[in-house]
């Protein structure tokens, strides 16, 4: 991996680079403009994307993008909850046979979410516990996914953690007691463009939180941080949630920058 140390947009004279450790930039919604994008996120010191899979229809585009900028993306390969539906089983296979080539950093998106419904609740269960265990025997960081589901996910993780549990808890939104249980399950938080936004509680909490265990990330392209809320989000913009954290520790940006890239080069194991 090399490091392209590029001018931040604050407004010191210091270098930055981040690392965004949940996009989804290979998502149709960049068909027209994907070079564009990627050289906005580069420009503005992102210069490591980790792209995490879905479903079976995002494998070959994910793949691709890769192929295209394979210096500044890493991936992740999973079952996303909103996508396990009767046939998961069969899709389980697949990928499982996919993290056989390893040239994946990760095992995600996967996760529990009961929000809109819980049809397939029996499942995500098995397919989450499923993905745990691909976790375990390999080795590899998890990208969870958890929305209506903290205390079922609590017990997976309780049950499943014996040292060879790690990850994130991606697009982190909960309690500040919700938080202590993960960290005290050995995960770490990732924080997102929600992190910017008026009503987000995490904001209230954030300075009790060890800054060693926070990650950066966009979930792009959905979730646009402040100011570019209601727009399509992307790498680039990850740079106004790192911006809203620094100001909310009061510390300065390249420390969160430095610090959160730690994190995750540490965590994934793709320091240079």
């Amino acid at each position: 991996m090399v490091f392209l140390f590029l001018q931040t947009v604050s407004n010191t004279d210091s270098f930055m680079y981040l690392v965004d450790t949940h996009t989804h930039v290979y998502d149709h919604q960049f068909d027209l403009d994907l070079a564009k994008a990627m050289k906005r996120a580069l420009d503005a010191g992102v210069g490591m994307m980790l792209l995490p899979n879905v479903d079976t229809s995002t494998i070959a585009p994910m793949l691709k993008l890769h192929k295209e900028f394979p210096d500044c993306t890493r991936m992740m390969m999973g079952l996303q909850p909103e996508e396990v539906h009767e046939d998961y089983k069969t899709v389980l296979a697949l990928m499982e046979k996919e993290l056989e080539r390893n040239i994946y950093i990760g095992v995600g998106e996967v996760g529990l979410d009961f929000y809109w419904d819980t049809t397939f609740e029996k499942q995500q269960t098995d397919a989450f516990e499923t993905q745990l265990q691909w976790a375990k025997q390999l080795g590899l960081p998890l990208s969870i996914h958890c929305r209506n589901a903290f205390d079922k996910m609590t017990k997976f993780l309780e049950k499943h953690q014996d040292g060879g549990l790690r990850g994130i808890m991606h697009c982190f939104t909960g309690t500040e007691d919700e938080a202590k249980a993960y960290l005290g399950l050995g995960f770490h938080l990732g924080l997102g463009g929600v992190t910017t936004y008026k009503n987000c509680g995490v904001k209230n909490f954030l300075p009790h939180l060890p800054l060693d265990r926070i990650v950066l990330e966009t979930d792009a392209p959905y979730l646009a941080p402040v100011p570019y809320r209601g727009k399509r989000n992307e790498p680039a913009f990850m740079v106004a949630t790192a911006q809203k954290i620094a100001e909310i520790l009061d510390i300065p940006l390249d420390e969160i920058a430095t610090t959160t890239t730690n994190n995750a080069t540490k965590l994934f194991q793709i320091a240079p």
